[in-house]
């Protein structure tokens, strides 16, 4: 089990990106969150998942969707919390 906290930066907000992200989450059994943060060109998601899990959402966030693009991504891996049911989008 691995923990991840990973923020995006770029034109990463209004462009369908946490969308994405959950869906892409949800599909590998990651469990966590996605928001966009105040600043307006910040995204934050936080996931936990099997290692193989978590390093194929991280080559996936890199690439966004159509329409994003990702000019920076800080990665810091965490001591896992088992704290989530589900990946939602939080507002």
């Amino acid at each position: 089990m691995k923990r991840v906290h990973v923020l995006i930066k770029g034109m990463v907000q209004g462009v369908g990106f946490r969308s994405f992200v959950r869906r892409n989450a949800r599909n590998l059994g990651v469990k966590g969150f996605v928001r966009n943060l105040p600043d307006g060109f910040t995204v934050e998601v936080v996931a936990e998942g099997d290692d193989d899990s978590i390093e194929q959402l991280i080559g996936i966030i890199r690439k966004g969707p159509p329409g994003a693009i990702v000019e920076d991504m800080e990665v810091e891996y965490e001591e896992p919390k088992n704290e989530f049911n589900d990946f939602e989008i939080l507002y």
